[in-house]
């Protein structure tokens, strides 16, 4: 069963140099109060696994919004992200400064490449970047020919840390999201060696309904309470 912890333990798991992979899609479904919390504590050099950077300003007037804090504060120094236009300080560090590793693939590569990191597959096989700088990429394999056609095998995703989101988390882990906050925060749960959840409310084992459960509580180890986000 999942331990209820709170923030500034979760964040005293994470030491320097982690590996940690982020659910959210700019911000959707994101754990806003903990990633906060890990923006204050100091951890520094992380490899960062998520869908984008964030944004400089949230949809309330919030500056710095989701894991752009992170960014902002120079915490970062590695970035695997499948878009990062809309934060221009991930341009700055990367290509002005020369302080943040960004390697970009393509979102749906990302979320097959989790997914193989959290079943323990080898690699994915992708047509996708075929012909293109995805070749060069460090996480591209090598190309493999099936049935005439060419593909890239791009490798395997995990982590050290997944910080996932959900609406609902019941006291054993298992969690209920609302709609498109689910994004990468389902594959992101099977993929990492802790995982820890920020839930909006937490609930008893039974209020959510068992056909409504899409993280099994097996693949959560730290709860957290997020309250809105």
């Amino acid at each position: 069963m999942a331990k209820i912890i709170s923030h500034e333990e979760a964040v005293a798991l994470i030491p320097d140099g982690a590996t940690v992979m982020f659910g959210g899609f700019m911000g959707c479904g994101s754990a806003h109060r903990l990633i906060d919390a890990l923006s204050k504590s100091g951890v520094k050099d992380l490899t960062m696994i998520c869908n984008d950077a964030g944004m400089p300003g949230g949809p309330i007037g919030e500056a710095h919004y989701g894991v752009a804090k992170l960014i902002h504060n120079r915490q970062v120094k590695k970035l695997i992200a499948t878009h990062v236009g809309l934060n221009p300080e991930v341009a700055d560090q990367s290509m002005k400064e020369g302080t943040l590793e960004v390697q970009l693939i393509p979102q749906g590569s990302m979320a097959e490449m989790i997914r193989a990191g959290g079943a323990g597959l080898g690699g994915v096989l992708t047509p996708t970047g075929v012909g293109t700088v995805m070749e060069e990429s460090p996480l591209c394999l090598g190309k493999q020919t099936v049935q005439g056609k060419e593909y890239l095998l791009m490798a395997p995703l995990h982590a050290d840390f997944s910080i996932v989101a959900g609406v609902k988390i019941d006291k054993a882990g298992n969690i209920w999201y609302r709609g498109d906050t689910s994004n990468f925060n389902i594959v992101m749960a099977t993929a990492a060696d802790t995982v820890i959840a920020e839930a909006r409310d937490i609930v008893e084992v039974g209020e959510i309904a068992p056909e409504d459960v899409r993280t099994s509580g097996v693949f959560v180890d730290y709860i957290v309470e997020g309250g809105q986000f």
